[in-house]
């Protein structure tokens, strides 16, 4: 990691001291790092998970290892009802590959991660620089504009975002700790089941996400503002 930009563990400090409602997204091996480090830092860690309904089912076994592993609760966000049942009667279960990945991720994702943000003053992601073309400016701390409201500025913390997928995977097996079984199996960057695939030699860790697409366009909305340049590196370190 850049000696310009402070340690994970301080700007996760920074993050969980700052503000009086702080939440992390979890889903994968960044992820789980952040959880293990927060949870050296803090008593009362707030954690939540995407349910698409799309996940692998190593996945959703996953989730109940790193609760049962850290003793923590964590909240399982569900798409509403009513909006999933309208986009599967009218394009089916996989519209996706013909028109993008968007509507579904809005349904199954966008939509509950904004009822869920409401709540909060930050939160705190797993991003890296390196993980996309879209993520290459990527800061440790910035607003994000996609999800603020008049009521408030939500702030976004990135605090791996200079570390690379070695970096990551050397702190796991460091410190025991546990990840998706699905990572021995060639998958890398792990999303639902449709839209993930394992990678082959050579292919970067994200061709596994939403392939069919052009790399530059491969954000779901959950970090859409990494698409505007300007506000991706708007954020300070």
């Amino acid at each position: 990691m850049s000696n310009d930009y402070p340690s994970p563990q301080d700007v996760l400090k920074q993050a969980l001291t700052s503000h009086d409602a702080v939440t992390i997204s979890f889903s994968g091996a960044e992820d789980v790092v952040l959880i293990d480090m927060a949870c050296n830092i803090s008593d009362a860690v707030d954690v939540f998970c995407l349910d698409t309904g799309r996940l692998h089912p190593e996945t959703y076994r996953y989730i109940e290892r790193v609760r049962d592993y850290y003793g923590i609760e964590i909240s399982l966000l569900s798409p509403d009802p009513a909006a999933l049942q309208a986009l599967v009667k009218g394009k089916g279960l996989f519209s996706f590959y013909e028109d993008g990945h968007q509507e579904c991720c809005g349904i199954r994702k966008i939509e509950p991660l904004t009822r869920h943000l409401v709540n909060y003053d930050a939160w705190i992601t797993g991003q890296r620089q390196d993980q996309s073309p879209t993520r290459s400016a990527l800061p440790q701390r910035q607003v994000d504009t996609a999800f603020s409201d008049d009521r408030r500025d939500l702030i976004k913390y990135n605090p791996l975002s200079a570390w690379s997928s070695a970096r990551v995977w050397q702190y796991i097996r460091g410190n025991d700790v546990p990840y998706n079984e699905l990572h021995d199996q060639g998958f890398v960057s792990i999303g639902c089941e449709p839209c993930t695939r394992r990678i082959g030699p050579n292919e970067h860790e994200r061709a596994g996400r939403w392939w069919w697409e052009e790399a530059t366009k491969r954000e779901c909305g959950l970090h859409v503002i990494n698409l505007d340049n300007d506000s991706a590196a708007g954020g300070t370190s």
